[in-house]
């Protein structure tokens, strides 16, 4: 082992001061070693995990948190950079030596009488160039095992780092999961999170959203790459090409859905790469390519059923190495099996909630959390693409931006160029979700789906994003969709889930150049036609609402963009400054 991790491991070993330190290695032992280990322990009066029905749903298990700790805590996670300018106004900012005593003041002796779990792990491919070494310090047997589905952990990860000083830093611990003491803190500058005081996943798996986001955006900002928060996915068309896309969405707007979408559409097929994180490299070519440097599924499981969604359900009931992990869901008590709404129509007649009470049928409330989870291993996925695990990543064709909006946005539309395309992807806004603490329901803006996860400034993150398309010499179509547009009686136009599909092959078609498009205000529309509606029961005036240009409702939305943009101040890039005012030209504002 590198006398750099070494060096690590007993610095955190004198400030902790754990009863026994166990340094990960990634074998099938382990893995049933550590869940014996969670089926025995208890954090905060909960057992860590309870094994549940093996015929149904194989190698599974269920795992209730605190009920204070169910969601990503974005007000109380900080950006800590020596300047906070670099930070931006999209961040909360902490000057570094200050997050560095109040963190430190928390971890001193905080898993006396625990064990202190060391995971060497690689996000990416271990083969890949674009993979990067880390090592995560927790108190939590659950985020042991977590990070263990959802990365590369053990000997291949101690091997990469070699002797090398050169890996990520991930410190946490779960504390007494007082939400007064609950921070998460990224030093981009220094490769370095510190998380304290929760277990939830966005929180404390520190690979995911921490690193590969966050601390991962900042590094390709200084390295040349972007990180992103994107699923991608290969659509094979009848002829067996296959089209490469991308595709971000905020949390529970579909992204999953789409990322394992059974297509309606004969004789086409969707691969899956990946359903969250995306990191895309210009290749030797000059064309995209995209690597997914999880290697597991963190999916939002209301909503999730055997209609919306049949090949996570399968991914979610198929066996391999890792376990699969269930948190703050409803349990079927007659089956022992994990429940949440959406996932049948079945009617279950003995519920328990979340919270371990016996479900109500006529309560209002949800029986499963709303932002209850699943923690599945990639490779449980029927449609695991081929070349998921090429070290090179794929060739990206598409790039599809989209949020929940009742109105204004279309149902799709097309960029017109790459800097329109950023532009458009900038000025997202999206309802709020249970994703995040806070209220449900409000529109925020959310520009590429990733105004939680920068790691730096938002407008040099745009000018990065036009670099990049500078440097490219073969770029990607950019489109825009809302699956969740809704009619005057509040319900929605488009029937959504495996009809979007309909929305994809279009989209196949104008990279392909076999369909034309019409030049609206904001983009690139569909010609009648185009669209694949065979066997679909929608009418002609609810396709006119889908894609109405309400121009009232566009004169308030630019008022938002311009209230948006100007938090960023000169940041924003002269060439997103020009595509609004063309925007407001033509809206005659």
């Amino acid at each position: 082992m590198s006398t750099h991790v070494e060096m690590f491991i007993k610095e955190m070993k004198e400030l902790f001061e754990p009863t026994q330190v166990y340094i990960m290695d990634g074998s099938q032992e382990e893995a049933e070693n550590l869940v014996a280990i969670a089926e025995k322990s208890e954090v905060d009066g909960r057992v860590v995990l309870k094994k549940l029905n093996n015929k149904e749903y194989p190698n599974s298990y269920y795992h209730c948190s605190n009920p204070n700790d169910v969601a990503r805590t974005e007000h109380l996670t900080f950006v800590c950079t020596a300047n906070k300018d670099e930070a931006g106004p999209n961040n909360n900012w902490i000057n570094p030596k200050e997050a560095k005593e109040k963190m430190t003041g928390f971890f001193r002796g905080a898993m006396k009488g625990r064990t202190m779990y060391v995971i060497p792990f690689v996000m990416g491919t271990p083969k890949s160039k674009y993979a990067k070494n880390c090592v995560q310090i927790t108190d939590s047997v659950y985020v042991a095992l977590s990070m263990r589905i959802m990365s590369r952990v053990g000997k291949q990860a101690v091997e990469r780092i070699g002797n090398s000083c050169d890996f990520f830093r991930g410190i946490h611990s779960i504390g007494d999961l007082n939400p007064n003491r609950r921070f998460v803190m990224h030093f981009p500058e220094e490769n370095l999170v510190m998380s304290f005081g929760s277990g939830y996943g966005g929180n404390a798996l520190l690979g995911k959203k921490c690193y590969s986001l966050r601390i991962g955006s900042y590094l390709g900002y200084k390295e040349g790459w972007l990180a992103e928060h994107m699923i991608i996915i290969g659509v094979q068309s009848p002829d067996s090409k296959i089209t490469y896309f991308l595709g971000a969405f905020p949390s529970a707007c579909g992204k999953t859905n789409l990322a394992l979408l059974k297509p309606r559409s004969r004789g086409y097929k969707i691969w899956t790469l990946g359903d969250d994180i995306a990191w895309i490299n210009i290749g030797k070519d000059g064309q995209l390519y995209a690597i997914n440097p999880e290697t597991g599924f963190f999916g939002v499981a209301p909503g999730t059923g055997f209609k919306t969604n049949p090949v996570m359900m399968q991914t979610l009931k198929n066996n391999n190495f890792f376990p699969t992990l269930f948190t703050n869901t409803a349990i079927d008590t007659d089956n022992n099996t994990p429940w949440w709404e959406g996932i049948s129509d079945n009617i279950v007649q003995n519920l328990v909630d979340w919270q371990g009470q016996k479900y109500d049928k006529n309560s209002r409330k949800s029986a499963a959390h709303p932002n209850s989870r699943f923690t599945v291993s990639i490779y449980n996925c029927p449609t695991l693409s081929h070349e998921y695990d090429n070290p090179n990543g794929v060739p990206i064709s598409g790039i599809i931006f989209g949020g929940r909006r009742k109105s204004t946005i279309p149902l799709v539309y097309e960029a017109k160029d790459w800097n329109n395309g950023v532009f458009i992807a900038s000025i997202i806004g999206s309802e709020t979700t249970a994703a995040s603490s806070g209220q449900i329901g409000n529109i925020r803006r959310d520009p590429m789906a990733m105004l939680p996860f920068c790691g730096y400034n938002m407008g040099d993150y745009f000018q990065h994003w036009l670099n990049v398309g500078n440097r490219a010499k073969k770029l990607p179509k950019i489109f825009m969709v809302n699956w969740f547009r809704k009619d005057e009686n509040d319900k929605f136009l488009w029937p959504g889930y495996r009809e979007n599909f309909r929305i994809v092959k279009w989209m196949i078609d104008r990279i392909e150049g076999k369909t034309g498009a019409k030049e609206f205000e904001i983009g690139l529309f569909p010609e009648e036609g185009a669209i694949d509606l065979n066997e679909l029961n929608i009418d002609k005036e609810t396709i006119k609402k889908l894609f109405r240009v309400d121009r009232e409702d566009w004169r308030k939305e630019i008022v938002m963009i311009e209230e948006f943009y100007s938090k960023f101040g000169d940041k924003i890039p002269i060439e997103l400054r020009n595509c609004l005012a063309k925007l407001k030209e033509k809206f005659r504002i």
